[in-house]
């Protein structure tokens, strides 16, 4: 497959590997090693991944990593020829965080969670090794809390975000909230215009698109009155995701390229959320590169070149498909497909 464009440069998720997985699971974690391995292994007709977006969570990348640890990821990154990007700040309780929605002590504890990530971000870059990226985050509490109140529930919401996003600031990061049905104030494509609006701080605090989970928004799961396509229809679904990308693109900062089949899939601790796919799975709803279009083309129809990378989300693929190298090959194939259509130089 000839490839016609360099960027944007091409991710991997590593978080799929502990996300749903371990202890009281189905299945155990996957080793970051492992994961990396998987990545740089990938090849199709010469062009590789180019780089992984991280967890910074144990047993993967602890957020109270040292310099000294951070020395040792950044070499194991370096010896597969791969930069790390965006990071996934640990934001909910059982991993030290708490509510964006909560009370003083949960919305301390996310605020610290966010610290320690930009912190880390901003580490990474010094060592060379992350040439782009944000630290993704969400509101760490439940769509049924919100709903007691919503407008209280926004506004608490976005009050931490912009505490959130004078941290990232002061540490030359930016932060994106990533529209996942199962998270408060940002479970319809509707309240999550609203909540980047109330945040507004267009520079610093956007939008993480993922399109498992976008696709879901038009559905309208956990969030009835946003739904804007009746039916599992394909081109329903296009046409309905006009309307979301049209609202969120211009606050997006980071996107992540998937599939759906419209249903949803919750594992270990994780609620219900957007199945991910595999990239060719028949029951998939969306033409993968179709739909990357309308988050990478403005309404002209031009690359926004808003992405200095894109990354697959494989979260909560089994660990049988995950360690199939054929898996990520095809993955890897449809990234290139994405940035052909749609990438520049």
């Amino acid at each position: 497959m000839a490839t016609t464009h360099s960027k944007p440069r091409l991710h991997n998720a590593m978080w799929p590997g502990i996300v749903g997985k371990g202890p009281d699971t189905p299945e155990p974690f996957i080793d970051l090693d492992t994961m990396l391995d998987l990545t740089a292994a990938a090849e199709v007709d010469g062009v590789k991944f180019d780089g992984v977006d991280l967890f910074m969570s144990d047993p993967h990348t602890s957020i109270d990593s040292t310099d000294d640890d951070l020395k040792v990821l950044a070499d194991k990154l370096a010896a597969r020829n791969l930069v790390c990007g965006s990071f996934v700040a640990p934001v909910w309780a059982p991993l030290g965080g708490g509510s964006a929605m909560g009370n003083e002590m949960e919305v301390r504890k996310f605020l610290e969670q966010v610290r320690k990530a930009c912190v880390i971000g901003r580490k990474m870059t010094a060592l060379g090794v992350r040439p782009s990226g944000v630290i993704r985050i969400d509101s760490a509490v439940g769509p049924d809390e919100w709903y007691k109140d919503p407008k209280a529930g926004t506004s608490r919401i976005a009050k931490t975000f912009r505490e959130a996003g004078e941290i990232a600031a002061a540490e030359g990061q930016r932060l994106a909230a990533e529209g996942e049905i199962c998270w408060a104030g940002m479970h319809g494509w509707d309240h999550m215009v609203r909540l980047l609006e109330e945040v507004n701080m267009p520079n610093v605090v956007g939008f993480q698109a993922d399109m498992a989970h976008t696709m879901l928004y038009t559905l309208g799961y956990n969030s009835p009155e946003s739904r804007i396509a009746q039916e599992t229809d394909k081109s329903q679904i296009f046409d309905a995701l006009k309307k979301v990308t049209s609202a969120l693109r211009p606050w997006t900062f980071d996107f992540h390229v998937a599939q759906n089949d419209g249903t949803v899939k919750g594992q270990g601790s994780h609620d219900k959320t957007g199945r991910h796919c595999a990239a060719d799975d028949p029951n998939g709803l969306m033409n993968i590169v179709q739909v990357a279009g309308l988050w990478m083309r403005d309404e002209k129809g031009e690359p926004t070149r808003k992405f200095e990378h894109i990354c697959w989300d494989g979260c909560m693929f089994t660990n049988e498909t995950m360690t199939n190298p054929q898996t990520w090959n095809k993955i890897l194939a449809t990234m290139i497909e994405v940035r052909n259509a749609h990438g520049w130089d």
